[in-house]
């Protein structure tokens, strides 16, 4: 994950004055250099970390302290506030309104992932009830058309382009016009992109813009983009009323501080940030939620939410009352695993736990086991699908032809049945859970339960097994 270093290497500074025994001026500034040099190495400009290290010396005057005073938490809020107030200007973005029409033009540099991100934004709405429309004025990139179509075409979304036309204003200005007629309450509006920053790109967007008159202008930043962002961000504002950024390529390996770099230039928030291919990895930017997992302390509200999401809605009574009557079959957990997946990577959900390092993030391999538990269960009956019994259901013919047919070994399919076992015996203690809500304390032991079924016992074992778990569940409430 993008910053994951960067969160890693901030978290192991604060740690390391937990363990200094007197807070000085010494101390103090050894942590804020490691900090500075964490966040310049993961291209963030050297005007803002010079400025954040500045406040920060202004906020901890450690001698105007008195005695008595927690140093190390009054560092660490000062730290957390000046991480906050980097990705925060201050002021909240535009939010469309349900039939009522907005237009929302996306600007950015060709390759940073804008035509997908369109369709993202589309679909994120689409799902919250609104109409929305893609209008691909976009002429410059050969295929940009296809691209849209496609993409829409697989949402569901109405779209608007031309093979023929070479007139980006013409395209946007017949496109938004048709889709207000049509009612739609979310045109967006997909402009060109070029290789690097060209007066002519700037002069269509304007042009663009001056046409549609958009409520607003979105700059998407690819996250990899390193220390040209700040500058490239400020070009973009100068030329557009930049009013919100998107981040993409968020779940790379890139050092990503160069886009945060591009909330200060722009002085417009970050509203959403891509962490995938598919149409659902995207996610809502909190800048408090995103900070706390980027220094280890956890977010709640979003693990909830996220759980929320592994039971569909109009699923969640009758899973729910075959778990208080004590049944989990094997069709139940693969219905689990195909939520999990679905809800996005699975590091995203342990990021919401505290004191979770990127040390601790697992690569793909609780991805990797999941998928070939679901393999091995493709190749089963609906008689041991939707046994409870695994004893009885499963004898050697069975485990082998099962082996076999989905190309797996004996010993891979045995693990998968222990694998349910676990689950199932997790499941058991679940008697009487109710839906997991938002901001609601009873729900923790809900989550941590539902954790643990996806955790390999590798993780869990570094969480101090189940009590260290709940432990940390507790702690999550007790801050909310």
């Amino acid at each position: 994950m993008v910053l994951a270093e960067l969160g890693g290497r901030i978290t192991h500074a604060i740690h390391q004055m937990r363990n200094v025994t007197i807070i000085d001026e010494k101390a103090l500034n050894e942590r804020l250099n490691e900090i500075t040099r964490a966040l310049l190495q993961s291209d963030v400009s050297f005007s803002l970390v010079k400025e954040m290290q500045t406040n920060i010396k202004k906020i901890v005057s450690l001698q105007d302290l008195a005695a008595g005073h927690n140093k190390r938490r009054i560092i660490e809020q000062a730290i957390f506030g000046e991480l906050c107030k980097m990705l925060d200007p201050g002021k909240p973005a535009f939010a469309p309104k349900k039939a009522k029409p907005s237009v929302v033009m996306f600007v950015g540099l060709q390759g940073a992932g804008k035509t997908t991100t369109c369709t993202k934004y589309a679909y994120y709405h689409q799902k919250k009830g609104y109409k929305p429309a893609l209008v691909c004025a976009d002429t410059f990139r050969a295929g940009a058309f296809d691209q849209l179509k496609q993409n829409a075409t697989k949402a569901n979304i109405p779209f608007y382009g031309s093979y023929t036309e070479s007139d980006p204003v013409k395209i946007a200005v017949e496109g938004v016009d048709r889709f207000e007629k049509e009612n739609c309450d979310l045109i967006i509006v997909d402009t060109s992109g070029r290789h690097k920053q060209e007066a002519s790109l700037f002069e269509e967007m304007r042009q663009v813009a001056e046409a549609t008159k958009p409520d607003l202008v979105i700059f998407v930043m690819d996250s990899s983009i390193g220390q040209a962002a700040f500058d490239q961000a400020q070009a973009f504002k100068q030329s557009v009323a930049v009013g919100a950024v998107i981040i993409t390529k968020m779940d790379g390996h890139a050092k990503g501080g160069g886009a945060l770099s591009a909330v200060a230039a722009t002085k417009s928030p970050v509203i959403f940030i891509g962490t995938g291919e598919h149409m659902d990895q995207f996610e809502v930017f909190d800048v408090k939620p995103f900070v706390n997992r980027l220094l280890g302390m956890g977010d709640l509200s979003g693990l909830v939410d996220k759980l929320q999401e592994v039971v569909p809605k109009d699923q969640q009574a009758e899973f729910l009352e075959k778990i208080s009557k004590g049944y989990f079959s094997m069709r139940m957990m693969y219905d689990q695993y195909q939520s999990f997946l679905n809800s996005g990577p699975l590091n995203q959900l342990y990021s919401m736990l505290p004191g979770v390092s990127a040390q601790m993030m697992p690569e793909g391999e609780s991805e990797a086991k999941i998928k070939r538990y679901m393999t091995m269960m493709d190749s089963m009956t609906n008689e041991e699908l939707d046994s409870s019994n695994p004893s009885k259901a499963f004898n050697e013919s069975r485990i082998m032809r099962i082996a076999r047919e989905s190309g797996k070994i004996v010993r891979e399919v045995m693990e998968m049945l222990e694998e349910y076992k676990r689950m199932a015996k997790t499941f058991s203690n679940m008697k009487g859970l109710k839906m997991l809500k938002n901001g609601d304390k009873s729900s923790n032991k809900s989550a941590q339960q539902l954790m643990s079924t996806v955790m390999s016992p590798q993780m869990l074992q570094q969480f101090g097994g189940m009590s260290g778990l709940q432990s940390l569940m507790r702690q999550m409430g007790a801050n909310i």
